[in-house]
């Protein structure tokens, strides 16, 4: 989504994808933004968060796929999603500063105040917190949460992959269907029916009810980071009374649309106020807001629970970076995304602006797929001597601003136990190793360099068109003929889908699938990259159509298995078998806000300090505004 967060954006624009590297620095009653320079390593100036401005106005570069249809949460989108923490909230929440600090993930509660695991593994119960509203004034409660999960099961068109393309569930027992939303319409959720409550607590179901505050996720197997899958997107909860009120969930072919310019009220401490489609949303602090009287200590623990300094905020879409640069200097806006054409006016003023920089253990990526079901990607020495052909230094050059450090998936850096357990180096040019492995599969198929492979890339992806070239370029030396198809984005993502339909749109795919932007998780949780890039159960995101019974061996170990060494053995070895099938570019993870180049900008002479998405832009392109300070 990474244009989109990871899956969630690439799915209908080649936008690029911003991502915050963010470090809440606790002082006392504040919190400041870990923010690098370009020449050292420094924080901005903590400010009391007690300070309240009127307005705060932030301009991005993008305008939200799918609008604020919080529907799409289903499909990882609306992306970027700028009502996230301030509008929704999850169920489960993270530790933003050890996350960004140290790159230490530990899962909080979030609108779940405490949860606890069965011994086995497979069951999570979960309690809810109590007095909450949204902003319309709906209560929430477990029978908000549960018509929420199973709406979002509905229109996934009852896929068992319906959480995130993670099979955590037996869904055979479920009958969820315009039946059951009929009824949850007829009684309401602040006191169901008796008989909606027969269904609700009906414990053979994979997703119970206990009682109003206690809802219970009863898993097929052991899953031990299931919290990670509820920290974002189809864990943000929304007012489903609202939804039901006003036309209901819609169906799997067609969403609801009238969301998308009506948001679906949340619990945040600001709600949607405003909007105008394209151009901005405006947002207002939520009087009814369960946090609003919270302590500078409470906020201290957890500053996405912050309610937020600024009585309006507004945020712009403004595709022009010129107009971003200008609203940025002259105070127009208070934070912009500047993108690469601007980029040298950012850091020749080092004691002007600050930007957003990523630690190393960032989680947002770039990758290549390369088709193991297209003649002749389907070779894996062919593979072996694209990966090994390619100038990765030239690329982060010529597309990237020299921002992005090399890495080896498919696991995320973050995760230290399962990353490149086998020691492997990344894939470097060696153009010498690379004319070896063509030479090995030239032996068995002659008439490889008479083929000329294809590599379609997204129109506006400044970025990708640049990489092509730079592959195309070393490509030829191999004596390899690509050909680059710049195409629009609506063409160029309509082909892909999941596994099964990328293995059938091979010919259409080309031997080279370019992601179109960073790719950042849809959840926390070590499965994530598995599961989207080499699983055969991917809903979104296996470029390559790659698939591998030992590769798959470990997805399952993940969600199977609660002994350490068990899942340990079987990532160590599922990574040498990925590491020599080479079914991915692993291009490099990016240390810059944006794949294009740039970052997030702001004067500290005005911004203090913010946060951003724990998911390292897989949900949102902007900062949490509710955790936005001031320094005057």
């Amino acid at each position: 989504m990474f244009l989109l967060s990871r899956r969630a954006v690439t799915r209908t624009q080649g936008v690029l994808v911003i991502v915050i590297v963010v470090a809440a620095l606790v002082v006392g009653a504040a919190y400041t933004l870990y923010t690098p320079s370009p020449s050292q390593m420094t924080s901005t100036s903590t400010q009391s968060t007690s300070m309240i401005v009127d307005t705060l106005s932030i301009d991005d570069y993008i305008w939200p796929v799918d609008d604020l249809n919080q529907l799409y949460a289903v499909s990882l989108l609306p992306w970027p999603d700028w009502l996230s923490t301030a509008v929704y909230q999850p169920l489960v929440t993270v530790n933003v500063t050890a996350e960004y600090q140290q790159g230490i993930i530990q899962y909080l509660p979030g609108l779940a105040d405490s949860w606890s695991m069965s011994a086995d593994g497979k069951t999570y119960t979960f309690n809810l917190k109590q007095n909450v509203r949204f902003s319309n004034g709906d209560p929430f409660n477990a029978y908000q949460v549960w018509g929420e999960m199973y709406g979002f099961y509905y229109l996934s068109g009852n896929s068992s992959a319906w959480l995130e393309s993670y099979s955590l569930f037996d869904m055979s027992p479920v009958n969820f269907g315009p039946a059951t939303i009929n009824l949850m319409t007829e009684s309401g959720l602040a006191n169901p029916s008796q008989a909606l409550l027969n269904i609700m607590t009906n414990s053979s179901w994979p997703i119970y009810v206990t009682d109003p505050y206690t809802i219970v996720f009863h898993l097929a197997a052991p899953f031990v980071w299931f919290p990670g899958t509820v920290v974002a997107f189809e864990g943000f909860m929304f007012d489903t009374q609202y939804v039901l009120e006003n036309g209901g969930f819609g169906t799997p072919v067609s969403f609801n649309s009238y969301f998308n310019q009506h948001p679906i009220p949340g619990t945040g401490p600001y709600f949607v106020s405003g909007m105008s489609e394209n151009a901005y949303v405006k947002f207002d602090q939520n009087p009814l807001y369960w946090g609003a009287n919270m302590t500078a200590d409470e906020i201290a623990q957890q500053p996405l629970n912050d309610p937020g300094h600024a009585k309006h905020v507004i945020i712009y879409c403004k595709l022009d970076d010129v107009a971003r640069y200008t609203d940025l200097s002259t105070n127009a806006a208070q934070i912009a995304a500047i993108q690469a054409p601007d980029w040298n006016l950012v850091t020749s003023n080092p004691q002007t602006y600050s930007y957003v920089k990523m630690p190393p253990w960032a989680m947002e990526i770039e990758l290549t797929g390369l088709n193991v079901n297209l003649y002749p990607t389907n070779i894996r020495e062919v593979r072996q001597a694209i990966v090994h052909a390619i100038n990765y230094t030239d690329i982060y050059q010529k597309a990237f601003l020299g921002a992005l450090t090399p890495f080896m998936g498919p696991e995320y850096t973050a995760w230290k136990d399962y990353y490149d357990l086998g020691n492997f180096q990344p894939y470097n040019y060696n153009l010498t190793l690379a004319k070896q492995y063509l030479a090995i599969a030239e032996q068995k198929y002659p008439n490889i360099t008479s083929t000329t492979f294809l590599m379609r890339v997204p129109a506006g992806s400044t970025s990708g068109i640049n990489e092509a070239q730079v592959i195309q370029a070393d490509m030829a030396q191999l004596g390899i003929t690509v050909n680059i198809e710049v195409l629009q984005t609506a063409t160029y993502w309509s082909p892909y889908g999941n596994y099964q339909t990328n293995v059938a749109n091979a010919a259409e795919l080309g031997q080279f699938s370019y992601i179109g932007a960073p790719w950042a998780p849809a959840t926390l949780t070590p499965l994530e990259n598995w599961v989207d890039f080499v699983g055969n159960g991917s809903l979104w995101g296996n470029w390559a159509g790659y698939s591998n019974p030992i590769v798959q061996n470990a997805i399952t170990t993940f969600t199977s298995s609660t002994d350490t060494a068990t899942i340990t053995a079987a990532v160590k070895e599922a990574q040498a078998q990925i590491y020599y099938d080479a079914p991915y570019i692993w291009t490099g993870t990016h240390t810059l806000w944006g794949p294009a180049g740039g970052s997030l900008v702001w004067k500290p002479t005005i911004i203090a300090g913010f946060m951003t998405d724990p998911l390292w832009t897989g949900q949102s392109s902007a900062p949490l505004i509710n955790t936005v300070t001031f320094s005057s």
